[in-house]
């Protein structure tokens, strides 16, 4: 009875084995999204107008930080010539200038990562419409974002990359963050130059390679 069982068994193991061999393999493709984002034109238009608004704020940041840096000098080389309490008070100044000016430096930091939060949301939504449907039109089952840390992903070649493919669609089909006129999905059936290359199955990593280039988000 047990041989019986074994045998029933390491036929039903081959069946099964021999099923799963005939499936056709997943194609998969890697994009970084965020890189995407800032890669398209309106990505681009979208990070130089934050440098223009955040500019004046980093002109301030240095011409206060070199007034910190004069006066720092001026008490190291001239303190011994300074009454006790003039040099006090100068070291008073500079250490609360200081302060002032980390907290400033906090702030801004703190407003440009909001700015560019709203960039990548606001932009993102019609990154995810192209990367949907040009996805289902080229019969791709499974596409990672590599940009984003909580990705498994520690390996990918090349040739499964996407992400410029998706820029280029985003350029030709949308404009400040939506469609151009007579376009509604963004999409294209042709595959760009990497798309078509290589199909892969997930998880496969039995060959050495470089690993996937991430990007911390902001």
């Amino acid at each position: 009875m047990l041989m019986k069982s074994s045998v029933v068994l390491a036929a039903a193991l081959a069946t099964g084995l021999g099923a799963f061999a005939q499936q056709t393999p997943q194609k998969v493709g890697v994009i970084g999204v965020q890189q995407a984002i800032i890669g398209t034109k309106d990505g681009q238009k979208a990070s130089q107008e934050l440098q223009t608004k955040f500019a004046p704020k980093q002109k301030d940041v240095q011409t206060r930080q070199a007034e910190i840096t004069q006066e720092e000098d001026q008490l190291r080389k001239g303190g011994n010539l300074m009454s006790e309490d003039k040099r006090a008070q100068l070291a008073r100044d500079i250490d609360e200038k200081k302060k002032r000016l980390q907290r400033d430096v906090q702030d801004d930091q703190e407003e440009l990562q909001q700015e560019q939060q709203r960039v990548l949301q606001g932009l993102g939504q019609r990154m995810m419409a192209i990367i949907e449907k040009y996805a289902k039109d080229n019969g791709y089952t499974m596409i990672l974002d590599v940009s984003n840390p909580n990705t498994p992903v520690l390996y990918a070649s090349s040739g499964i990359d996407i992400t410029q493919d998706i820029v280029s669609l985003y350029d030709k089909t949308t404009q400040n963050g939506k469609p151009i006129t007579g376009d509604s999905t963004g999409a294209s059936t042709t595959p760009g130059a990497n798309t078509g290359a290589r199909t892969a199955t997930p998880g496969a990593t039995s060959k050495p390679g470089t690993p996937a280039t991430r990007t911390p988000a902001r």
